[in-house]
């Protein structure tokens, strides 16, 4: 039989209010860690050998078996795993309805030179993405299509946020993520051995005719300007979705989505 769990009943326990600030990106910073919600968050994070620091749980999930086994993981890991009430649960997660199991986890982020362009026939690079919930959906998409890697080029949002974690469902875990400056980038880009392809309003020829050269590096703008014209430079290929409706254009996600599938196809 299992031991008890140290049991946290305050909203004014210092853990609580370290927890809660992981909400905030300078404490993200500070600490390098990041929130993730849910039992499924936890056991995707454990299918990829990451466990949490920190494991809360509600009593509503107490002898759910997967929590056992979040449970021994996160112990085994060194890690420290607390009961905590429902009030706790939506202070921390800043919800009226929270997930019964909050973790705790460090965040990882791979380098350009360790990334092999052969491991997969599509990557993403987003250049300057302002939305997190665009950018957690892009990396459920990438991580859906088996893509290498999503590669974040100049300032971008943080993919660790609370929103942008949720919005992956569980696939910040599964792929590498990459910070890089434009310059560093470009220097990069220069030794890619198949085809960069860029999205732009203003390109001629459709996404659907271009010819890719695997494996193919797919490089996207912010939701506001797109490519700027130093970015697009870099591209072998520029590209366009085309519109036949009203809309003149795409969401950055969904545009991200038909490319990736585009090229993986």
């Amino acid at each position: 039989m299992s031991a008890p769990a140290r049991q946290v009943t305050s909203l004014t326990n210092p853990l609580v209010k370290a927890v809660r600030a992981l909400h905030q990106r300078k404490a993200r910073d500070e600490t390098g860690q990041f929130v993730a919600e849910g039992l499924k968050f936890i056991i995707e994070a454990l299918e990829f050998d990451r466990f949490p620091e920190v494991l809360l749980y509600g009593p509503e999930a107490a002898g759910h078996p997967l929590l056992e086994r979040a449970r021994k993981a996160t112990l085994a890991a060194g890690g420290q795993v607390i009961e905590v009430t429902r009030d706790i649960l939506a202070k921390v997660s800043r919800r009226d309805n929270p997930q019964a199991v909050i973790g705790v986890f460090r965040q990882v982020f791979a380098r350009l030179e360790d990334l092999d362009p052969a491991a997969a026939t599509g990557w993403v690079a987003l250049h300057r993405v302002r939305d997190p919930g665009n950018l957690g959906t892009v990396i459920r998409t990438a991580d859906a299509a088996g893509c290498g890697a999503v590669i974040l080029v100049g300032e971008c949002c943080d993919p660790y946020s609370v929103e942008a974690v949720r919005a992956t469902m569980g696939s910040i875990f599964a792929l590498p993520l990459v910070r890089v400056d434009e310059a560093d980038f470009a220097a990069w880009r220069a030794g890619w051995p198949g085809s960069v392809v860029g999205t732009l309003l203003s390109a001629t020829v459709s996404h659907a005719e271009a010819a890719y050269r695997r494996p193919t590096l797919i490089l996207l703008g912010n939701e506001q300007q797109g490519l700027p014209p130093d970015m697009a430079a870099l591209c072998d290929v520029n590209v366009k979705i085309p519109m036949r409706g009203r809309a003149d254009s795409l969401n950055l996600s969904v545009a991200a989505g038909v490319m990736i599938y585009a090229v993986t196809n």
